[in-house]
């Protein structure tokens, strides 16, 4: 079901830091370390500077003003009323990147400020999120508004049907693409929701586990592309087979935000990826077979873990041979994956680099210049050079001849304001979970919106059992003799144990902003169905509760006190959180039936009461 808008949305490109004045205490000066205001011109004086330009580290002074590097050179003069950073015996680098990550709830961390935090604190400066539906795009930058956070890109997502990234998402959440025509069709959808760039899921090999059958092929995949590049939007790609990088290349793709892992890459794509001037970000930290910390496996010749070192040390040899062939190397990591945490992912990514075989000076130019380059900003940021937007970190030691000592982050400072080192605060925003959260009317939907957005302006999406047989569903809105809309869900169920369909009602804009419901007692809803058991469900920021109702082939007007639902146990078979009505994000209706039946469900005036 297509949606369409109902206001402007904000078109920005990129969130940019928002830190009150009281939180953006300068490091301590050489004047004695007062705070000053945000305004005033910075200095950061006597520090060791790889501005990634291609020229020797060197000791210099980096005068900043508005937000932007104004002047560089030994012995600089601070300014009247200028802050000072004394960075005698520290490296200044421009700020790091990281063009692959998810900001998931079920990464480390879990939540959007402590996954900024994480960030800042690693000396990251930009990223691209990959995580969020374009509906959450403006809830999301006015939440990033408010915090100490790097620069994130908003990443719109495509996929075939059925293919990776489609296979637990309905349209709304990755348009699903698989012809040239299609594929204009669906970058003109979500193009008026401003998303930064766009992600294809092009390569549907995953990983050598199951068939390749969902890939995109090159001629949708470039159409993605012209339609994106047309509009000024870059598109990365999902690409994991050497033959699959070739394709994307060929098609135009921006960068391969993943490795090359299923055998040497060859001359043909090498020559395919430098004539095409497309960028390569390997994301080794998501693939290391056993990552920091973890404890190795007991059988290290289990076939699995076979499979692993022989896919990672394709990934290496091929990172390798791609930067001695003049391939640009970006840098990305898939943080927010299983053992992969923001921001310490970031700094990983480089040692990998080193131990791929690129020098310290490589990695630290793969996840500065290189990848401002690749992003198309390397005329904003990425280097330290006059003019450039001050994102800059602070590290002790000489990453350019030891690449461990990125991790050793003393000061970071974001569009020239410091957010990170001594004497620096972090707004309280950075320290509560979530948005301040909303009241929300009674009613939810009664299904009478011509652009098919709920009466609390949400956009409604289809709700299914992910993997690659998975239940079909169509959902639309109908009209009865009266001329009265509901909504008709009819799911054919997919051959798996007990399958599901439904639909879900997001109770703010892209379920981003929490929902408070302590006003209300529970769930009404007006149904026919075909005699099963249905289920309404709601989720919140600490888990979800679910409630059985049945409908059968009259209408029902179904009243269910919140005290009626049951928490779902969590993961691992821990009990489900204590109800309290507080944080709240989405309402679902549907249900589950037998593997291969149907299953039909008709619902009116969904509200509380």
């Amino acid at each position: 079901m297509t949606a369409t808008l109902s206001r402007p949305l904000d078109r920005r490109r990129g969130a940019r830091v928002g830190v009150a004045a009281a939180a953006m205490a300068a490091f301590v000066g050489l004047g004695g370390g007062a705070a000053q205001p945000a305004e005033a011109p910075l200095l950061i004086s006597g520090a060791e500077i790889f501005d990634a330009t291609g020229t020797a580290p060197y000791r210099g002074d980096v005068l900043i003003r508005d937000g932007r590097i104004t002047e560089i050179g030994p012995r600089l003069r601070a300014p009247r009323g200028a802050r000072v950073i004394d960075a005698r015996g520290q490296a200044l680098l421009p700020g790091f990147f990281d063009v692959h990550t998810h900001w998931t709830p079920g990464g480390s961390p879990a939540v959007t400020p402590d996954i900024a935090t994480a960030y800042v604190e690693a000396g990251v400066t930009t990223v691209n999120d990959f995580h969020q539906p374009p509906e959450a795009f403006e809830p999301r930058r006015r939440w990033l508004s408010t915090l100490a956070t790097p620069h994130v890109n908003l990443t719109a997502r495509m996929s075939t049907p059925g293919g990776h990234g489609a296979d637990w998402a309905d349209q709304n959440t990755t348009r699903w693409v698989n012809t040239p025509e299609a594929a204009r069709a669906g970058v003109e959808a979500i193009a008026p929701y401003g998303p930064d760039l766009i992600k294809a899921f092009a390569d549907g090999w995953r990983y050598g586990q199951s068939a390749d059958n969902t890939s995109m092929d090159e001629a949708t995949l470039a159409a993605v592309v012209d339609a994106a590049h047309a509009r000024g939007v870059k598109v990365v790609t999902h690409t994991v087979t050497v033959t699959r990088g070739g394709q994307a290349a060929r098609a135009g793709v921006d960068i391969i935000v993943h490795s090359l892992q299923d055998r040497e890459v060859d001359v043909e794509t090498i020559a395919d990826m430098k004539a095409h001037k497309t960028a390569y970000a390997p994301t080794l930290a998501v693939y290391e077979p056993v990552k920091p910390g973890q404890t190795p496996p007991a059988d290290m010749d289990s076939p699995r873990m076979r499979q692993s070192l022989r896919k990672f040390q394709f990934a290496l040899d091929n990172v390798r041979r791609l930067q001695e062939a003049g391939v640009l190397i970006a840098l990305g990591t898939d943080a927010g994956m299983p053992g992969t945490p923001h921001g310490v992912a970031t700094l990983r990514e480089m040692e990998l680099l080193v131990q791929a075989g690129l020098t310290p000076t490589q990695a630290l130019m793969a996840g500065t210049a290189n990848s401002a380059e690749a992003m198309g900003v390397l005329a904003d940021r990425g280097t330290i050079s006059v003019g450039k937007r001050a994102d800059l970190v602070l590290v002790e030691g000489q990453p350019w001849r030891d690449i461990a000592d990125v991790r050793r982050t003393r000061g970071v400072i974001i569009d020239g304001r410091p957010v990170y080192g001594p004497g620096v605060a972090l707004p309280a925003a950075n320290g509560q979970p979530l948005m301040p959260a909303i009241k929300v009317a009674a009613l939810v939907d009664d299904f009478e919106r011509p652009d098919q957005r709920t009466a609390l302006d949400t956009l409604r999406l289809d709700d299914f059992d992910g993997g690659q047989d998975r239940s079909v569903i169509l959902s639309q809105v109908t009209s009865d003799k009266t001329g009265n809309h509901v909504l008709h869900l009819a799911a054919r169920m997919s051959a798996k144990t007990s399958p599901t369909a439904g639909v879900v009602l997001p109770l703010s804009l892209g379920g981003v902003e929490p929902v408070d419901l302590t006003r209300w007692r529970g769930v009404k809803v007006d149904v026919r169905g075909d005699g099963g058991v249905y289920e309404v469900r709601l989720r919140g920021q600490h888990g979800a509760w679910r409630a059985e109702i049945p409908a059968g082939s009259q209408w029902t007007t179904m009243e269910v006190p919140f005290s009626a639902f049951e928490a779902i146990p969590q993961r691992g078979g821990a009990a489900g959180p204590t109800w309290t009505g507080e944080n709240l994000f989405e309402l679902r209706l549907g249900g589950s039936r037998a593997a291969g039946s149907m299953m039909w469900l008709e619902a009116d005036n969904v509200s509380f009461y």
